[in-house]
Parts: C-alpha cells; structure tokens; sequence
C-alpha cells in the first residue's frame, strides 16, 4: 500500500468518529469521494425514482466521473481532516 492509500484507510476509519454528525451536503460529498477513490467512476444502474437517498448518492458519484482515485483520496482525506 502507498503512503496515500494508507492516510486513505486512516481518513475512512476517523470518518466513524468525528465528533458531530455533518450535514447532508456533507455526507454526500463524502460518499462521493469514497467511492470514486475505492471504486472508480460511478457503476450499476441509477437507483429508482423513490429511493431518494439512493438517488443522491449516485448523483453526488456520478458528479465525479473522470476524476482519478488519487485525487479522490486526497480530496477525501482533506475533508475529513476539515471535519475534526
């Protein structure tokens, strides 16, 4: 694993401890960064028109598209240190 991957691990485990809950907005864009950094580009089909959260986070996902997964993981590691 590289340095980046390894503060990657390290921002996703302290995600599970910030000490207030962000809000929604928030939330999202952390998801989105997740999972463009773990994953890659937005995948699968776009979830059903009633299951609204799930609507959101492949739309906060998808907003991502193109971007690399090391820019990802900085990006995620940079909010989740905002968020402390």
């Amino acid at each position: 694993m590289s340095e980046l991957d390894d503060r990657f691990a390290a921002a996703a485990d302290e995600a599970q401890q910030l000490p207030a809950r962000p809000d929604n907005d928030t939330l999202l864009k952390m998801y989105a960064l997740y999972k463009q950094g773990s994953s890659g580009d937005v995948a699968g089909e776009k979830p059903g028109f009633f299951d609204f959260v799930g609507v959101a986070k492949y739309e906060a996902w998808e907003k991502l598209k193109g971007m690399s997964a090391d820019e990802a993981k900085q990006k995620y590691i940079e909010l989740i240190e905002s968020l402390k």
